[in-house]
């Protein structure tokens, strides 16, 4: 601990609510609890590649409590350029980690802090091992997939707008006898769509660990018409295909999909299946935005002081992570390597069915 004086604090990929407040509990846990002087990188792993470097030293003068209410990442992130396959004008790729590295470097620091998800994790590991840089992680993810942690920063303020989406869709669905969907984010997990739908109330959860067929889900309408409900709650998440087995959404130049467009065609699908009027509405980044919740930002502070205090036991390559009511940590390999998807027999699974909400598949 006694080499440490200055380390440095970077948020990566996807942006999310929380954010601020983990950057503001790294600043406040290595100034108040050790002196360390603390250097936000710009950009992600992008403001290490231009020259000058884009970073600042973060002080405590910069941290009102506004920050910790503030959605985003006031350091900026990029989910784009891989740096070992760097895309460049001319369409081919460049590995510039070298340059990242020699940027570390020039700005001095004794450590790293990288918050980010399972693609943003892996990169910066794979940086720091190839520059020989003490590097700690923290997980933020809306989508709640990494593996190893109950919690990533962001889930539960997506799972919140979701869940007031649901909430607001509700009244105008009764005045008008009509299906509401609602497509939301969660990249190739349910777990937003899941748990935003038990606590919204919905009447069918489509998610991609669960296969459907729609003349189940227009059952499940048909049983609520007869109990004399006039009107339907869905909520689906992005990476659920058609019954075809094709995902939806724009092909990616680098492969892959963006994710984009179930909930019409489940709309649709339903609207065909049992006449019902539909309408659909996506979130999309809608779900990142917002005030984070209480939760978050507990999960923030915590993450935060412990990421600063991993360094200060001189304990690198691990994340910090949330399990059993209390933070430990873990190494990020195994953070990264175990993808954590929807468990279709689960805790929530199983509550979602004891309500009688049908996933399509019976």
């Amino acid at each position: 601990m006694s080499q440490i004086r200055r380390i440095g604090l970077l948020t990566s990929g996807g942006d999310c609510a929380g954010l601020n407040a983990v950057i503001r509990a790294v600043v406040q846990r290595a100034t108040y609890g050790y002196g360390w002087q603390v250097v936000g990188i710009h950009k992600g792993t992008a403001g290490l590649l231009t020259r000058p470097l884009e970073a600042q030293v973060l002080d405590l003068g910069q941290f009102t409590g506004g920050l910790l209410r503030m959605a985003g990442t006031v350091l900026g992130t990029t989910n784009k350029g891989d740096p070992f396959a760097y895309p460049m004008p001319d369409g081919s790729r460049l590995d510039r980690s070298q340059e990242i590295i020699e940027g570390f470097r020039e700005l001095e620091l004794d450590a790293v802090i990288g918050i980010g998800g399972d693609g943003s994790l892996a990169i910066l590991r794979r940086l720091a091992q190839q520059g020989n840089i003490p590097l700690v992680g923290i997980p933020k993810t809306i989508d709640n997939d990494l593996g190893d942690t109950e919690v990533a920063i962001g889930h539960d303020t997506a799972v919140e707008v979701a869940t007031e989406a649901l909430d607001h869709l509700q009244p105008t669905a009764a005045s008008h006898d009509r299906v509401m969907v609602l497509e939301v984010m969660g990249r190739d997990a349910g777990h937003i769509a899941l748990s935003a739908g038990i606590a919204g109330g919905a009447d069918v959860i489509l998610i991609p660990e669960i296969a459907y067929d729609v003349e189940a889900i227009a059952r499940k309408i048909d049983a609520l018409r007869r109990q004399g409900r006039n009107f339907a709650l869905v909520i689906v998440a992005e990476a659920v295909q058609t019954e075809d087995g094709e995902p939806v959404g724009e092909v990616k130049a680098s492969g892959g999909v963006n994710y984009g467009g179930i909930g019409h065609y489940i709309g649709r699908r339903i609207a065909e299946a049992t006449g019902a009027e539909t309408r659909v509405t996506v979130l999309g980044h809608i779900q990142r935005g917002g005030t984070p919740t209480p939760r978050d930002r507990l999960m923030a502070c915590s993450f935060g002081v412990h990421a600063v205090d991993l360094i200060a036991e001189g304990r690198y390559d691990r994340m910090v992570a949330w399990s059993g009511r209390r933070v430990i940590d873990v190494p990020i390999a195994d953070a990264i390597r175990a993808y954590h998807a929807v468990e279709v027999d689960g805790a929530l699974v199983r509550t979602a069915r004891g309500l009688g909400i049908s996933f399509g598949d019976a």
